[in-house]
């Protein structure tokens, strides 16, 4: 049964007990702001589906409590994006929290899994997706609207029955629980911002260490910039200018104007708060890493690497990726002088440790294979 919740009173009356678990999922909007804006809240509950309207006064503080409780699993599927629209809106994340895309995952189903493919698989219904692109924050919605909101969750708990059993039979549950955790955790990172946001733009890897540095200045600049007014980074400063400007910065204030005032998109309205970003030094950036020019790993040592993990994969009935990433792969074979061995990625520990470490230890070990 499907029901409209638009005040807190509304969701306690159909909520009188906490139930065991719960089906979340959420439509936002975030195509003009930096934070998403949550348009709605999709809950799945015993036989009935609630569509509760954050936007209803009160409402998000009515929803932590449910989203808090320890007692009440979450179950929803490819959670990134809602948890963030959770924790911007109700200060919270759902936890403990069941992701049926990692969960299938896990069990071998498949890596990356849509909703629409994973339940197809799983129960035989075809799912039709034609409000993706949707108004969600305009009321009332539609009743097509209505009905997509209430299919992304009405598949939730078989979904959940079936990979339970599943990870149950392999014996995964912790693995589960674990990756959740960490997809939680990197949520909450976010939260608070990259540090070292340089490392991400490509362009990096080819400025001299100096530039590198003017550009971590304003990348984070733009990132608290973009927080306060609540606009998209690109609004705010746009990846090839802020390369442009690091990589040869204005000779003065005014050199700097002349440059926003020929650039397309450029924020001239926002040229001397630009230019102290750019010439003020940051109390960290002496502890900076440098994006690495031309950190091609070497292509011979990252094949054995994969081969090793592909097989490794296969044996667990893991899909490609599953147990290790290419990049993060990479991330072994990119050496630090000063240690005595490759830093071990923070993603790859946990219960992919154990199975990966004597594994790939042996071979970062190995001289190259000649001829």
């Amino acid at each position: 049964m499907l029901h409209w919740i638009d005040s807190p009173a509304a969701l306690q009356a159909h909520l009188p007990d906490r139930p065991a678990r719960v089906g979340l999922d959420t439509e936002f909007v975030r195509e003009r702001t930096y934070w998403p804006q949550l348009a709605l809240v999709q809950m799945a509950v015993d036989t009935q589906i609630l569509l509760v309207d954050p936007l209803a006064p009160g409402m998000a503080q009515a929803l932590s409590p449910l989203l808090t409780d320890p007692d009440v699993l979450k179950v929803m599927h490819s959670a990134s994006e809602d948890l963030v629209a959770f924790q911007h809106t109700c200060g919270v994340l759902p936890r403990p929290l069941f992701d049926t895309q990692i969960a299938a995952a896990l069990a071998g189903t498949g890596a990356g899994l849509g909703y629409q493919k994973l339940v197809q698989s799983v129960t035989g219904t075809v799912l039709h997706k034609g409000e993706t692109r949707s108004d969600w924050l305009r009321r009332p919605l539609s009743e097509a609207q209505l009905t997509y909101a209430a299919d992304d969750v009405r598949h939730l708990f078989a979904l959940h029955d079936h990979l339970q059993a599943e990870l149950e039979r392999l014996g995964r549950q912790d693995w589960l629980a674990q990756d959740g955790e960490r997809l939680l955790a990197s949520v909450e990172r976010s939260d608070a911002g990259e540090r070292w946001p340089h490392l991400a733009m490509r362009s990096a890897q080819f400025l001299p260490a100096d530039a590198q540095l003017r550009l971590l200045r304003l990348l984070r600049w733009r990132e608290a910039q973009a927080r306060r007014s609540d606009r998209p980074r690109s609004w705010i400063l746009d990846n090839e200018l802020a390369a442009n400007l690091a990589r040869t910065p204005p000779a003065d204030r005014a050199a700097l104007q002349a440059l926003l005032d020929t650039t397309p998109k450029a924020p001239r309205k926002l040229g001397d708060a630009l230019w102290q970003a750019l010439n003020t030094l940051l109390e960290d950036e002496h502890a900076a890493p440098l994006a690495r020019a031309g950190a091609d790993p070497d292509k011979a040592a990252l094949k054995r690497l994969q081969d090793a993990v592909a097989r490794h994969s296969a044996a667990l009935g893991l899909p490609d990726g599953v147990l290790a990433s290419r990049r993060h792969l990479e991330q072994l074979l990119q050496e630090d002088p000063r240690a005595t061995e490759p830093a071990w990625p923070a993603a790859l520990d946990g219960w992919r440790r154990p199975l990966l470490e004597p594994l790939l230890r042996p071979l970062l070990a190995s001289p190259p294979i000649s001829g």
